[in-house]
Formats: C-alpha cells, sequence, structure tokens
C-alpha cells in the first residue's frame, strides 16, 4: 500500500514538475529565439496533464506553475526595468518581479481549475476543439485589458513567422492565438487517444494550409510613390537621459543625426528624444524651433519628434509626439503604463512614487481617438511605445492612416530579450493593419517593417546610427481593421456556451 502510495505521489510530482518545465519553455517561441511549434507543444502539454486531472485544486495549482514558468522566464525582464532603471533595491525588485510574474500566472491557473470544475464532460473532442482553445483565447484577451492590460506573450505574436501569420489580417492576434491553442488541444487529443484520427488530421491540416494560402493574399494596396525616411537612434543611456548637464547634448546629437540626413522626406525622432517640455525647449535651446522650421523649410523634410507637452496651467502633461511639418501638430499618447508614466490607485500606491526613480511618473492620458498625423504628403498613425501592443488602440488611426509610426524608449529593458519581443509585436500591428510600419527607438531595436509584417531594415543595438529606407504608403482596410477584436470575442463566447450545451444534453440523455 505503502509503495503504491508513492508511485501514486511520484506521479502527482511529476506532472507538477512537468507543468512547470512545459511552462518554462514556451518564452523560447517568442522572439529573439522564434522557435514557434513551442508554443503548441507547451500547452499542449498541459492540456494532457489537465486531462488526467480530477481535482480543481490540483489543475489550478498545475495551471499556476505553468504560467510561473511561462512568464518568469518570458518576462524576466521586468526586473532590470525595476532594479536597473527604477532604483528599486534588488530584494525589492525580485519581490515586485515575482509578484508580477505570479499575478500573470494566475490567469492560466484560473482556466485550469474552472475547466475541471465545471466542463462537463471535459474528455470530450468538443472540450478540444471548442471549450478549451477559446477559454485560453479569452483569458489572453482579458489579460489584455483587465488593470489596463499586459498583452505581452499572447502565443499569437510567436507565430509571426509561421504559416499561420496569414490569418492575421482576418483575425489579428487573438485570432491566431485561437489557432495555436485548437492545434494544441487536437495534439493532446490524439495523445489521449494514442492514434491521429482523420477528423483531427483534417482539421489540423485546414488550419494550416488556410494560413499558408492566406499569406499570400493582400488586403490592402500601395498608393503613391514611397517616401524616404531616416529613424534616428541617438543611444541616450537611460541613466543620463534626464539629467540637466546631459539634455543639451542629446538634442545636439539628434540635430546633428538630422542634419545629415537632410534628404530624407520624413525623419523620426525617438520617444522623449526632448527631454525637456515643449514650452521649456526655448529657454534652454533658445532658437531651436526656428533652427528646426528652417531645416524643414529649406530641405523639405519633415519632423515627428518625441517630446513631452505640459498644459498652460503646468497641471497636467502629456508623452507626446510632434509633427514638424507645414501644418504643425500633436499626438498625445493615450494608453500609459502602469508605474512608469501613472502611478494607478494613487491614493493607496501614491507611496511607490518614492521608491522609483522615474522622471515625470504622473503623465496624462490623451484622447483615445485622435487624428493621424499629417506628414511628408501622408497621415501618419502615431502610437508611442507601449501602445503599439493593443492592437485595438492602432485600429483609431485606420484606415485613414497610410503609414504607422511607433516611437519608443526600449532602454528601460537593458540588454534583455524584451526590445526583441516588442519589435515581435510591432510587426503583428503591421500585418494586422497592411501598412508599413516604422519603429524608431532611442537605443534599438528601430526597424523598418512593411505591409506584410517582414523587417525591411533593423538596427542593432546600443549604437548611434540613422536608419535609411524607402517606406511605401498604403491604403484600404483588412478585415481585421474593419471589425477589431469585437467578432472573434463575440465568436469564442458562442463557442463556450455551445460546446458546454452540446455536453450537457449528450449526459442527460
Amino acid at each position: 500500500m505503502t509503495f503504491v502510495l508513492t508511485i501514486s505521489s511520484w506521479r502527482s510530482y511529476g506532472n507538477d514538475i512537468l507543468s512547470l518545465l512545459a511552462g518554462s519553455s514556451v518564452f523560447l517561441a517568442f522572439a529573439p529565439f522564434a522557435w514557434f511549434p513551442l508554443a503548441i507543444i507547451a500547452p499542449a502539454i498541459l492540456f494532457t496533464i489537465w486531462y488526467h486531472t480530477t481535482s480543481p485544486r490540483r489543475a489550478f495549482g498545475r495551471g499556476l506553475l505553468f504560467g510561473i514558468g511561462m512568464f518568469g522566464f518570458g518576462v524576466s525582464w521586468v526586473l532590470v526595468s525595476f532594479h536597473q532603471f527604477g532604483g528599486i533595491p534588488l530584494l525589492g525588485a525580485i519581490a515586485l518581479t515575482a509578484a508580477f510574474v505570479i499575478i500573470m500566472a494566475l490567469y492560466i491557473a484560473l482556466l485550469g481549475g474552472l475547466l475541471i470544475r465545471w466542463v462537463p464532460n471535459r474528455h470530450a473532442l468538443l472540450t478540444f476543439v471548442l471549450i478549451l482553445p477559446a477559454s485560453w483565447t479569452l483569458i489572453e484577451w482579458l489579460r489584455g485589458w483587465l488593470f489596463t492590460g499586459f498583452p505581452w506573450l499572447s502565443l499569437g505574436y510567436s507565430q509571426i513567422d509561421s504559416p499561420l501569420r496569414g490569418f492575421a489580417p482576418l483575425l489579428g492576434v487573438y485570432g491566431l492565438s485561437w489557432l495555436v491553442v485548437l492545434t494544441a488541444g487536437l495534439f493532446a487529443y490524439s495523445v489521449h487517444l494514442k492514434k491521429l484520427d482523420w477528423r483531427i488530421g483534417l482539421i489540423g491540416i485546414a488550419i494550416w494550409v488556410g494560413g499558408w494560402l492566406l499569406s499570400h493574399q493582400s488586403w490592402t494596396q500601395p498608393i503613391g510613390n514611397p517616401i524616404q525616411v531616416a529613424l534616428l537612434q541617438g543611444n541616450i543611456p537611460q541613466e543620463f537621459k534626464w539629467l540637466s548637464g546631459y539634455q543639451l547634448p542629446s538634442i545636439e546629437r539628434y540635430l546633428q543625426l538630422s542634419q545629415a540626413n537632410r534628404d530624407a522626406d520624413l525623419i523620426i525622432w525617438p520617444e522623449t528624444a526632448i527631454p525637456l517640455f515643449y514650452q521649456d525647449v526655448s529657454i534652454y535651446v533658445p532658437d531651436f524651433w526656428e533652427q528646426l522650421a528652417l531645416e524643414q523649410q529649406t530641405y523639405h523634410t519633415d519632423f515627428l519628434i518625441g517630446i513631452p507637452v505640459m498644459t498652460t496651467d503646468s497641471k497636467t502633461y502629456f508623452n507626446s509626439v510632434m509633427s514638424v511639418s507645414n501644418r504643425p501638430s500633436f499626438y498625445y499618447k493615450h494608453h500609459l503604463v502602469p508605474f512608469g508614466e501613472y502611478i494607478p490607485l494613487q491614493a493607496w500606491l501614491g507611496n511607490l512614487l518614492k521608491w522609483l526613480d522615474v522622471p515625470l511618473s504622473e503623465f496624462s492620458a490623451g484622447q483615445l481617438s485622435q487624428p493621424p498625423l499629417l506628414s511628408s504628403g501622408q497621415a501618419i498613425g502615431v502610437s508611442i511605445c507601449y501602445e503599439d501592443a493593443f492592437g485595438d488602440l492602432i485600429r483609431y488611426s485606420l484606415p485613414a492612416a497610410t503609414l504607422l509610426v511607433n516611437v519608443s524608449n526600449d532602454a528601460w529593458f537593458g540588454s534583455s530579450i524584451a526590445p526583441y519581443q516588442h519589435l515581435e509585436i510591432a510587426r503583428m500591428r503591421a500585418l494586422e493593419s497592411g501598412r508599413y510600419l516604422l519603429r524608431t527607438t532611442n537605443t534599438g531595436i528601430s526597424a523598418i517593417i512593411d505591409a506584410q509584417g517582414r523587417v525591411v531594415e533593423q538596427t542593432p543595438q546600443f549604437k548611434i546610427i540613422a536608419l535609411r529606407a524607402a517606406a511605401q504608403p498604403y491604403q484600404g482596410t483588412t478585415p481585421y481593421v474593419r471589425f477589431g477584436n469585437n467578432l472573434s470575442i463575440i465568436s469564442l463566447f458562442l463557442m463556450i456556451i455551445i460546446g458546454n450545451f452540446i455536453q450537457r444534453f449528450h449526459l442527460l440523455r
């Protein structure tokens, strides 16, 4: 009896360890590694383990272990932001990072517990092809907006170079996540059957061949001639960026880079490239705006410049991009980064500002819907830093925008894998919208991404450089731009309802 219990315990602990290991492998499916099949294999392992789990509590725990592995490795760069650049002592940064990882892991844990508790026949094929893929995707979507959202490591991003990429202009990144998890569910069910059912094989082939065929479909069309662009990467160290002694040299560096690229139609400076408020620039650099206007008028070169803007009453300020052109205008960042640009629940968490050494930590949010900036004869849809992780937000500038621009400052992530993941996210936005996306960063990776989500040119990190290339404007509307996530989310809810109804009906018969 004791021996049997010991074997049973080892099997249980073995599944716990396997859940953790499977989750720990998921980050390899994303950039810079891009082993996209792991995004299917790892969840399939978890689904197989859940299949043999009878306790909701145990399923919750194994989902939690999977999530800890997934986010513990996948967003480990949060520690760099907290400690190296946020000024938090190492132990405090480790504690905050661990808490963040556990919160993210709870989404997957909740899915496991609910699956065992509420699904009437979790061993049925419908569970693996309807209920589980739809539920996982809805959990990802929930994670992408609840408490301002953290859509990082949505499984769909890992498929930017796989045949499934063809579905992105139709379904967006969450649609790709659903197809990934559906494939994982089919694989897990086949493991249970110990054979490949022809129906399962047919569904799998239809998904992947369909994605490959769709990847050759063009949803948008080029308009006009390409424009010559210069993306400036000043490589200003984050620890010096806001110090008074370095502000003027930073501005001078970008001016020199601009003057060396006067033949470009459009020159783009990254997020907060000017580390002064718009209203204060003339105080520290008296002829700056006149000098830039002269450049624009003489060489017919327009500028997009990252700069903070304060209101006239000095009570609110915005993270902004300014268009220096014949029609100067501003874009004000809407989706702010919690604890980086503002403190949520200020009444209770306001003291965190004393720990976080983050300049300008109380930005205000701009309007959700803002018109594209007009520059170099193009309507440009602008996003700032983290905003490009939200596909629905990018849609607000479309279909009017002929080009997309994202300015960022990924110096916060140091030499971690985060800048590569961020570039992968930007590629998905270009593919969803059928537009070129010009990504300009302070320390890299800056890149020119075409309307198919492919990188045309990119810069190395931590190098002062101007990235030059031609960017083709596009017009037209992809299905995703037209419908956004709404159609997919409604369909996912219906899948869960229908799947549960059918299975309960069969159980009652």
